[in-house]
Formats: structure tokens, C-alpha cells, sequence
């Protein structure tokens, strides 16, 4: 075990939102590069102690980890630009942390002293951190502060910085990842909201030693020189991050700033040769892909008031676009609405327009007829289809009433009553749900399934034996199963012991590409290597 780690912080100024998640893992990617061995920590300041619970909406898409916790979508992108798969360790919340400060006050592990928010909260914090870099034999580990400075939110976790650079100061780098607007009437970059927010983190103790300055255009000489004289930063470590035609240019764009180099000297880490040669094979095939490939995703967790929240499905998207990149395609993703198709019935038929569509996971009864009639419409229209999760489901549901006859048909998700329930709650959960046992409950993480020779999805994956992550409650029912199958459906992937149904198709002889899979791929593409059933989807799309 090595005793010397290194870590490096990063911390947000002046807005949310302001690209925290992608420096973090952009920083991982190009030290990666360099030949060490990097690992990722995420804080969010939230009482929730996952992020399971929190409304799609509101908080962006919940990434699943192979362990089965649920986390905060900045872990699918340290895990897409690492190519790492990180463990429960690594990610944690207010809640997490002051329900395992007040479970050890309650065991006496604090032999008899008062247990006070400093600084028993930010040790605990320090202690997981050590823990996730020891787990993963880590010579740097990447730390990411949710929310902005100067919140009352996270003002603990600066605390945990301060104190740990205590320990440490030469094995501690914290980067500040702020905002210059260019207002339209003065048409200038104004740094004074950055040197607010680092007077601010100044206050809790923590002085930042580089600013990653986010903003639409490259940053200039005359804002550097501003920014290093009123925030106490070197010129050098004003690092500029202008708005880039797709997140995986960050990388490159570090580089060419030499921000490994430099992040390396500052721990005094040797320098290794970079490899970043994939990375620049990715942004070739990015910028030359002139054939595009139109992608719908039918969804329901889009709008927040007038605005589109395409962070609901943000692992989605991305699959699409590695898969697209890999096969030189320039995608073009458009959001579709389900409830549309129950409104207005007859825009069902511009799904024509798309070359594939698909239909991601959800909970809840809002917008499923409109999903079950576009599925119907694509499997009769021979248009590619991929469905995860409650997209599997609503297509078993789809041929169960529209091939098999079953015309009350449905999920008990939705409708208790239904004589035909296709898709059935697991047995071992039903108590969960008497007794309104919500959080971290659902089947979660990583489980096996088999794969059937000669279906689409043994032709994708190419062997027969896979692990995938889910996320879900309900199943396909196996009373069910053999008349599905005369219908014609195959399923293509089941559990290893035959009690659950992973993966459903319609041969090629019925449809190109009509695939549903009841766990989520999406979790475990990343842009040097596509997910092989997005491959296929978009394979298939490209065609049509």
C-alpha cells in the first residue's frame, strides 16, 4: 500500500452547472494518459443519502454502479473518460456521511467524546476519501465538491479540504472551476464574479492553486494577468476552458495547455510520456463524419419549465454517440415527448422521420400508452428500436396486446387489476412496497445473463456470457413467457437460473433491429469503446 498519495480537488465558482464533472474526469483522463493509476471521488452536498430517490428532473439522470449504488451522474463520466469502474467508496453525500457519524456515535466509536459537526463531519469525509484511494491503489485521486462555493451546502467539505491540506499541504492540489461571463451589451469577459467566489473559498481556509476558467470563448491574456493578480493564482495555472463542439475535446484541450505537466510538478510527481492517441482517433472521427444518423429518444423526463433537461438521460445520449463516432456517423438526437402520441395521436406517424428511435428507463404511469402506441407503430413500421428497462417492458406489453390479442394487457406497475400481467412486480420486493420501502431497494448493480446463439444480441456482445447493471422493480412474467414466444418474441438473454428475462427481440425475419433489454447498457459505453447493443442499434439505423 502506498503511503504518498496525491490528491487533487476540484470546486466550482460562481454557477452550477459550470463543468465540475467533465474537468474532474477530463483531469482523470489525461493523467491516465500519462501512465498513473487515477481513481475519482464524488461529494454531493445533499441530505438524501443516494441519489436513488432524487427526481430526474430536478437532479439529472441516477448513475448505477456495478455495486448497485446509486449515485450522481458525474460518476458515469469519470467512469466513461477513465474507462474505470468505480466502487460504493467513491461516492457519498451530507446524508451518507452524518448517518455513518451518528451510527458510530451510537456504537461509542468515539469513546465517550462529543461528537461535533467540526470536526467529526469533515474527518469523516477525510476518512472515506483515504479509503476510495487505498481501494483502488490510487497515485492520484480526483476529488469533485457538488455545488458552488460560497453555498451553505458544502461549506463542510472545504472544511474537510482545509483540514486534510493540514496533514498534507505538499500531496494537495485544489482546482477552482469558474465562470467569466461575456454579457451581450458590453460584449467584454468580466472576471470580478471569479474573484468573488475565491475571496469566498478564501474564507473557508482554502486557497485554490489552479482556476480552470470556463467560459464561451478562450481566455486572454489581459483576463489572465486579472485573474492571477486578484485571485493569487500564477498566470500558469490560469488554465482557459472555452465551450468545446463536444466534452470529449476537453482532454485535448487540457493538454494543449500542458495541464498534466503542470499538475504533476506541483506534486512533484515525475513526468511520464502521455499517450493520448485515442483520444485524438475519437476527435478525428468527431470532426469528419459529415453522414449523419437521426436518432429520436422517446422519453417523458425532459421538461423543466420551459426549458429541456437531456441530463434525464445522459448515459443514453452519450452511448449514442460513441457508437455513432465509432462508425464515423455525426448523430443528430431528438427529444420526443410520450405524452404527445396520447394527446395528439396522429404525430405518431413522424416517427417515419427517424432512422432509429429509443425508448429509455422510467417509473410510473405518465406517458406509457403514448410509449406502447410508438412502439407499436415501429414494429410495424420497420423502424429500428431499442428499449431499456421499462422500454423492454412496454414493448412485451405492446405485443402482448396488439399480436397475442390481450388488450388489457399491462404492466401492475400501472394497472393492479389487469388480467393479463405481462410485466409483474419481483416477488421479494412486493413487501418493500407494503411497507413504502423506496430507497435502494429495486434490483440493482451488476448481475450475469446468458445469451441465446444465433439472436441479434449473441451477434452484438459475441460470446454468451455477459454482466450488465439494473435498475428496476418489475419483471417479465414467466406466466407469460411461452405464448410471448409464439408471438415471436425471443428471449435472447435470461438470468443464468432462467428466472428473469433480460433481453427480448424480434428475429430478423420479423423486424432489422427490434431489441429490448430489461438492464441498461447505456451504463457501461464510454467513447473509446462502445457499448456493443448501442453498435448494433446504430448499425442498424444507418441502414434504414
Amino acid at each position: 500500500m502506498k503511503n504518498n498519495r496525491k490528491y487533487i480537488f476540484v470546486v466550482g465558482g460562481v454557477m452550477s452547472g459550470v463543468g465540475k464533472g467533465i474537468t474532474a474526469s477530463s483531469i482523470g483522463a489525461i493523467l491516465k494518459a500519462r501512465g498513473f493509476n487515477v481513481t475519482a471521488v464524488k461529494i454531493d452536498p445533499y441530505i438524501n443519502v443516494d441519489a436513488g430517490t432524487m427526481n430526474p428532473v430536478e437532479h439529472g439522470e441516477t448513475f448505477v454502479l456495478e455495486s448497485g449504488l446509486e449515485t450522481d451522474q458525474d460518476m458515469g463520466n469519470y467512469e466513461r473518460f477513465m474507462g474505470i469502474t468505480l466502487p460504493s467508496e467513491n461516492y457519498m453525500t451530507t446524508g451518507s456521511v452524518y448517518e455513518a457519524v451518528i451510527h458510530n456515535e451510537r456504537n461509542l466509536e468515539y469513546k465517550g467524546k462529543c461528537v461535533q459537526v467540526v470536526p467529526h463531519i469533515p474527518l469523516e469525509v477525510i476518512s472515506r476519501i483515504k479509503k476510495a484511494a487505498d481501494k483502488a491503489n490510487a497515485d492520484i485521486t480526483i476529488v469533485e465538491i457538488g455545488g458552488t462555493v460560497g453555498e451553505y451546502e458544502n461549506i463542510l467539505f472545504m472544511e474537510a479540504i482545509r483540514l486534510f491540506k493540514i496533514k498534507a499541504p505538499e500531496d494537495i492540489i485544489t482546482i477552482m472551476v469558474s465562470y467569466l461571463p461575456i454579457p451581450h451589451a458590453s460584449g467584454e469577459m468580466k472576471t470580478k464574479p471569479t474573484q468573488h467566489a475565491v475571496r469566498t473559498l478564501n474564507g473557508t481556509g482554502v486557497q485554490p492553486d489552479f482556476i480552470i476558467a470556463r467560459s464561451e470563448t478562450f481566455l486572454d491574456q489581459k483576463r489572465k494577468e486579472k485573474i492571477s493578480l486578484f485571485c493569487n493564482v500564477p498566470e500558469k495555472y490560469v488554465i482557459s476552458a472555452p465551450d468545446a463542439s463536444s466534452v470529449y475535446e476537453v482532454p485535448i484541450n487540457f493538454e494543449r495547455d500542458d495541464l498534466s505537466r503542470l499538475l504533476l510538478k506541483k506534486l512533484g510527481l515525475k513526468y511520464k510520456k502521455t499517450d493520448l492517441k485515442k483520444w485524438y482517433e475519437l476527435m478525428e472521427n468527431i470532426k469528419n463524419s459529415k453522414e449523419k444518423v437521426k436518432i429520436g429518444i422517446v422519453g417523458k423526463y425532459f421538461g423543466t419549465g420551459d426549458f429541456i433537461l437531456s441530463d434525464s438521460y445522459i448515459s443514453v445520449i452519450e452511448a449514442i454517440k460513441h457508437a455513432a463516432y465509432q462508425l464515423k456517423l455525426k448523430p443528430e438526437i431528438d427529444w420526443i415527448n410520450s405524452e404527445l402520441f396520447e394527446k395528439e395521436p396522429e404525430k405518431i406517424a413522424n416517427l417515419k422521420e427517424f432512422d432509429g428511435i429509443i425508448i429509455p428507463g422510467g417509473f410510473g404511469s405518465r406517458g406509457i400508452e403514448g410509449k406502447i402506441a410508438a412502439v407499436q407503430y415501429l414494429r410495424e413500421n420497420k423502424i429500428p428500436f431499442l428499449g431499456l428497462c421499462y422500454g423492454m417492458q412496454v414493448a412485451v406489453i405492446e405485443v402482448a396486446r396488439n399480436i397475442l390479442g390481450l388488450k388489457d394487457a399491462h404492466t401492475t406497475e400501472i394497472n393492479r387489476r389487469t388480467k393479463n400481467p405481462v410485466i409483474d412486480i419481483i416477488p421479494e420486493q412486493k413487501k418493500n412496497l407494503e411497507d413504502s420501502n423506496y430507497g435502494a431497494t429495486m434490483r440493482l448493480g451488476a448481475y450475469p445473463a446468458l445469451l441465446k446463439k444465433g439472436t441479434v444480441a449473441f451477434g452484438a456482445y459475441k460470446k454468451n456470457k455477459i454482466s450488465e447493471r439494473h435498475r428496476h422493480r418489475w419483471e417479465v412474467n414467466l406466466a407469460f413467457k411461452e405464448r410471448l414466444e409464439k408471438a415471436g418474441l425471443i428471449f435472447s438473454g435470461t438470468s443464468p437460473d432462467g428466472k428473469f428475462m433480460e433481453i427480448t427481440e424480434l428475429p430478423k425475419t420479423m423486424h432489422p433491429f427490434f431489441l429490448g433489454t430489461q438492464f441498461h447498457p447505456e451504463l457501461q459505453s464510454n467513447p473509446l469503446t462502445s457499448h456493443p447493443l448501442f453498435l448494433e442499434f446504430i448499425k442498424a439505423a444507418a441502414k434504414k
